[in-house]
């Protein structure tokens, strides 16, 4: 009997237990890196599903990043390395357990300052303004994988210092207290500063892969953030479709 039969949870179970399935195989290695995945036709044999259920367990497979579909071809472990959208303002832990690994962070710096020329001018706030500064390392399953350097206003985020951003994240805070209606990126690769290097643990001449992301909440710029990866271990994709 195909699930079309069963009620609406019976549905949503078997496609998660075909998901889950496949995420076993790739993090217990049995299935590696552009390997072949079994097809649709496949999984609706081996699972007694529908066809609209096994192609569902692919496609928000393929959107956490776990496979990559070529239409025609079929479906293939996707490249290992951790990866982001530039397009798009995720958060980071989120990001992180979707690829079925564990988030921790590590609060470097956490202070108010008076901010250099460029960060005020780029916050658009008068000389001699203070603000939020934090510097925090994000790990994933133990390794160094970002390093978030940001610069928060105070008037629309005052109780940023508060907060415990081993628990949060600066991202998870930020929508909740002063959601951004804009987005800006800048990517560059470059060589990192030492401090850098140090914290993700970057071996000498590797470059570094950069975001610097300026986020507006109210009509102002609410944060400035400049988000550092190992390059030879992270890589970005962009989305873009016709509405």
């Amino acid at each position: 009997m195909k699930d079309s039969a069963f009620p609406m949870g019976a549905v949503q179970a078997r496609y998660r237990r075909v998901k889950d399935h496949i995420v076993k195989l790739i993090n217990t290695g049995e299935l590696k890196p552009n390997d072949r995945v079994p097809s649709e036709h496949s999984l609706v044999k081996t699972f007694g599903i529908a066809r609209m259920t096994a192609h569902r367990a692919l496609r928000e497979l393929a959107e956490e990043g776990y496979v990559t579909r070529l239409a025609g071809v079929g479906t293939f472990v996707a490249d290992a390395r951790p990866h982001s959208d530039v397009l798009q303002v995720r958060n980071i832990a989120d990001e992180i357990r979707i690829r079925g690994h564990v988030h921790n962070a590590e609060i470097i710096v956490l202070e108010e300052v008076e901010a250099d020329q460029q960060v005020i001018e780029r916050m658009q706030m008068r000389p001699g303004s203070k603000l939020f500064h934090s510097m925090i390392l994000h790990l994933e399953s133990g390794n160094p994988i970002q390093l978030e350097d940001r610069y928060v206003c105070p008037t629309l985020a005052p109780e940023y210092l508060d907060q415990d951003f081993t628990e949060i994240t600066p991202n998870v805070y930020l929508t909740r207290v002063a959601p951004f209606h804009t987005a800006e990126h800048v990517v560059r690769a470059t060589m990192p500063l030492d401090e850098s290097r140090k914290h993700l643990k970057m071996s000498k001449g590797e470059p570094c892969l950069v975001i610097r992301r300026r986020t507006w909440s109210q009509g102002r710029p609410v944060s400035l953030a400049e988000l550092s990866h190992p390059g030879d271990a992270f890589e970005l994709i962009g989305t873009m479709g016709k509405g």
